[in-house]
C-alpha cells in the first residue's frame, strides 16, 4: 500500500471545496489530476472515499473518518516544514522565562499569545519564582529571560530594564484587629506579617519586613487565603487582590502614615554575556514595550476600605 502526501492533499482539498474541479483550482492542478490521485488513494486504501452518484462528490462514512486522519498527517507535514524553517532562521527551539508573581498575569497572557503567533514552533517553559530567585536562574543559565522586582544591587553579568511599578496594598481579614480602624505604623509591628518566601537568602527577602513575627509563604494567592482566616496581614499586589476568589472577605484599612500603597519596581533581566536568538530578542522587546504604567488600573480593587476610625 502506497499513500502519498499529494493524494492526501487532493483528498482533503476535494472534501473542503466540494468538488474535484474546485480542489484543482485551489491546488493549481488539473481536475483530471485530482480525480486520478483520489482514485489511486481509494484503491490503495481499499475503501471508497466519495460517493459519485450526484453532481458533486459526497464523502462516504469511511471518507469522513479518514479525512480527519489525513488532515492530521498534512498538519504534521506543515509543522515539520515550519520547525525546519525555524532552524534555518536560527530561531531557538526552546526558551525558559521566569516571571515574578508581581507581573500582572493578564498582561503576561496577552504578550505570550503574541509570542505564540510569531513563534509557533518554539517550546516555552514558564517559571514563577520570587524576587532574587529570578536573577539566580538567569545567572545559572536556567532561564533566558526574567521579570523580577528591582534588587538594590544586581550582579554585573545581568542586564536590566525597568518595566514600571506595581502597587502593593496592605490587606487583612475583615475581622482582623487592623481592620477595625485607621492603622498606625506601630500597629503593624504588633501583628503577624505574611511575606512571600524565596529560596535564596539575600537582602531582598527582608526588605518589606515590618512585624516582629513573620510567616513565609511562596505564593501571594495562598497568602490571601491565610489573610482571610485572620492569621496575619500582608502586602499584596493590587491585581492579585482584585482577582482573588476571597476578595470579598478581605479589608484594606486606611493608613495614618502613608498614602495608599507601596509601589514596587519591576525589571526585565537577562544575561549580558549570552547571545539572544530571534525569539528571545523579540520577547525582550515586547516586554520592554509593554510598560506596566500603560496597564489599565481604572477598575481598582473594590475590597472593603473603611473610613477613618470606622468599623463594620
Amino acid at each position: 500500500m502506497t499513500v502519498t502526501l499529494e493524494q492526501l492533499e487532493a483528498f482533503a482539498a476535494a472534501a473542503e471545496h466540494g468538488s474535484f474541479s474546485a480542489a484543482g483550482r485551489a491546488l493549481r492542478k488539473a481536475q483530471s489530476a485530482i480525480s486520478t490521485q483520489i482514485s489511486n488513494l481509494e484503491e490503495d486504501l481499499g475503501v471508497a472515499l466519495f460517493s459519485r452518484q450526484g453532481r458533486n462528490p459526497v464523502l462516504t462514512p469511511a471518507g469522513e473518518r479518514l479525512l480527519a486522519e489525513a488532515r492530521v498527517v498534512l498538519d504534521r507535514r506543515a509543522h515539520l516544514i515550519g520547525v525546519a524553517a525555524s532552524f534555518e532562521a536560527h530561531v531557538e527551539s526552546r526558551l525558559v522565562v521566569a516571571v515574578d508573581e508581581l507581573y500582572p498575569e493578564a498582561v503576561l497572557a496577552a504578550l505570550l499569545a503574541e509570542f505564540a503567533a510569531h513563534f509557533p514552533h518554539v517550546e516555552l517553559e514558564l517559571l514563577f519564582p520570587m524576587m532574587e530567585d529570578v536573577s539566580r536562574l538567569i545567572l545559572d543559565g536556567k532561564a533566558d529571560i526574567g521579570v523580577m522586582w528591582r534588587q538594590e544591587a544586581l550582579p554585573p553579568e545581568i542586564g536590566f530594564r525597568t518595566l514600571g511599578w506595581v502597587p502593593l496594598q496592605l490587606v487583612c481579614g475583615r475581622d482582623h484587629p487592623l481592620a477595625q480602624g485607621a492603622v498606625e505604623w506601630e500597629d503593624l509591628k504588633r501583628h503577624r506579617q505574611l511575606m512571600v518566601a524565596v529560596r535564596s537568602e539575600g537582602p531582598e527577602k527582608q526588605r518589606l519586613r515590618t512585624a516582629a513575627e513573620v510567616w513565609w509563604v511562596e505564593s501571594h494567592w495562598v497568602i490571601l487565603q491565610l489573610v482571610r482566616r485572620g492569621i496575619g496581614w500582608a502586602l499584596v499586589p493590587d491585581h492579585i487582590i482584585r482577582e482573588s476568589p476571597v476578595r470579598d472577605e478581605l479589608a484594606i484599612p486606611p493608613l495614618r502614615f502613608d498614602g495608599a500603597d507601596w509601589p514596587v519596581a519591576l525589571e526585565l533581566v537577562w544575561h549580558k554575556q549570552r547571545p539572544s536568538g530571534p525569539a528571545a530578542t523579540w520577547l525582550r522587546e515586547r516586554f520592554a514595550a509593554r510598560q506596566i504604567s500603560d496597564w489599565p488600573r481604572h477598575n481598582q480593587t473594590t475590597v472593603e476600605q473603611r473610613p477613618e476610625g470606622g468599623t463594620t
